[in-house]
């Protein structure tokens, strides 16, 4: 008797382990302010990424994925509510409670803790602090620990990060800083990326026994803005490794330093989930939220930052939006591919419904990419649509191969873009496709629900993030 009790119970684990097992991993990289074009395999040739590199060779590169905005915030709301910027409830850098999501917003996170996972963000959050609404405890992540507000966030030596809602004191000594943590230090002791890598690898050791969804949402390489004012490089970072004693301006071997840094942290995690056999029931994802930046005293056209394409950071054109976006999943992503299929962040949330077997909330605009990443034909967005508030705001569209662009919101004369001429976004083809025109300001319109927190006018006083 004693026998077929331990019997059963050995069945009942094991069968336990096998249907946890069953469920995959998801770990969703988040760069902050990386061009499409500073990775190798997205054509840079001068800046060392050969983890990042490794995952499109494990896995599959997109060469078409667009972020949720062409700024941090609004990019990080699309892609943890599945709603694109003309309806997602953070739609700009603002500050305070305008930049915290609402006690309704379901985020991809509560999908998952749903589902039975282990959930956590570890870095960067920029969408509601202590006793806010949008608090990432309070949103579906068990456990939190980084930077809650994104200008926090710009201070690569602050004198504390926190955990959950508790402040964890640093030894870093600053020689100017605000009462949020942003400014620069006299006195370096502790580097946070090295602390927020060095936390997610821990957060794996205590969570490998059951699915687990790590949003893993690093600052690097954003600028410190506050320490270009202060010293003229907002590259932070221990030092310059590789790139010391190249002959290059200070912000370009700081910049080079950052993303080689971001780098080594890539290959940290995959080592770790090889460590507990874990990398191939672990579906990964890098990208970064917006386009690149020149916030360092950095020039980014010095490594073509930006790939092919115009612009940077804050444009509408593909240079601000468009993406680096690779996928590893051994065993369901087929090694080495490349998939044109068109999608942005807000589409993680379906894809996570999809993993976890839960039906798609009404209202969301998400559709699971999870076709393209089998290699399969993928159901397609009728449109791609953003919003962008500073200044008197922009709009864009993207539908087939076309990109419509107006600014001022609402009220500026619409430039179309053929991308399958054109995707450097230079020849400006409207009066000679009125149709289409007529097309892209339906789009716009109709993509658009007023929301009283968001206007477009110079009067709100949107931060420079």
């Amino acid at each position: 008797m004693t026998k077929l009790i331990f019997s059963f119970a050995l069945v009942t684990a094991l069968s336990c382990v096998a249907l946890a097992q069953a469920k995959p991993n998801v770990i969703f990289i988040l760069a902050d302010d990386l061009g499409y074009g500073d990775v190798g395999v997205y054509g840079q040739k001068i800046i060392k990424t050969p983890n990042i590199d490794r995952l499109a060779a494990e896995g599959m590169r997109f060469t078409t994925f667009y972020a949720g905005s062409t700024v941090c915030a609004p990019s990080r709301s699309v892609l943890m509510t599945g709603k694109h910027t003309g309806h997602t409830t953070v739609r700009g850098n603002a500050g305070g409670l305008i930049q915290s999501l609402k006690a309704e917003d379901k985020t991809v996170a509560e999908v998952f803790k749903d589902a039975g996972y282990a959930t956590a963000l570890i870095g960067k959050w920029g969408l509601g602090e202590i006793g806010m609404p949008g608090h990432p405890n309070k949103k579906g992540f068990d456990y939190f620990y980084g930077f809650l507000n994104q200008t926090h966030a710009h201070n690569y030596w602050p004198s504390f990060l926190v955990r959950n809602s508790d402040l964890v004191k640093l030894k870093n000594i600053p020689a100017e800083e605000t009462k949020i943590g942003t400014g620069f230090a006299k006195e370096k002791v502790d580097y946070a990326p090295e602390l927020i890598t060095n936390e997610a690898l821990q957060w794996i050791d205590e969570n490998h026994q059951k699915p687990f969804f790590l949003y893993y949402a690093p600052t690097l390489p954003h600028a410190n803005n506050e320490a270009t004012r202060g010293t003229g490089n907002g590259s932070e970072i221990p030092d310059y490794g590789i790139y010391k004693n190249e002959k290059w301006p200070e912000p370009e071997k700081g910049k080079a330093a950052m993303i080689t840094w971001l780098d080594i942290d890539v290959g940290k995690l995959m080592a770790k989930l090889k460590q507990y056999n874990l990398d191939k029931n672990t579906l990964v994802i890098f990208t970064s939220d917006n386009g690149a930046h020149k916030e360092a005293g950095n020039d980014p056209n010095f490594f073509k930052s930006s790939g092919d394409f115009s612009d940077i950071k804050r444009s509408m054109k593909d240079g601000g939006m468009r993406i680096p976006f690779i996928a590893r999943w051994t065993n369901k992503i087929k090694a080495g591919t490349v998939s044109d299929h068109v999608g942005y962040f807000g589409d993680f949330f379906a894809l996570a419904c999809e993993l976890t077997n839960q039906k798609l909330p009404n209202g969301l605009d998400s559709i699971s990419f999870l076709p393209a990443l089998k290699g399969q034909k993928n159901p397609a967005h009728e449109y791609l649509y953003w919003e962008f508030y500073e200044g008197e705001g922009k709009q864009a569209v993207r539908f087939q191969n076309w990109k419509a662009i107006r600014e001022p919101m609402f009220t500026g004369v619409i430039q179309l873009y053929d991308l399958s001429k054109d995707s450097a976004e230079k020849s400006d083809v409207a009066k000679s496709n009125p149709k289409i025109v007529m097309q892209a300001e339906k789009y716009l319109q109709q993509a658009h629900t007023p929301d009283s927190n968001w206007k477009t006018t110079k009067a709100i006083n949107y931060k420079q993030q």
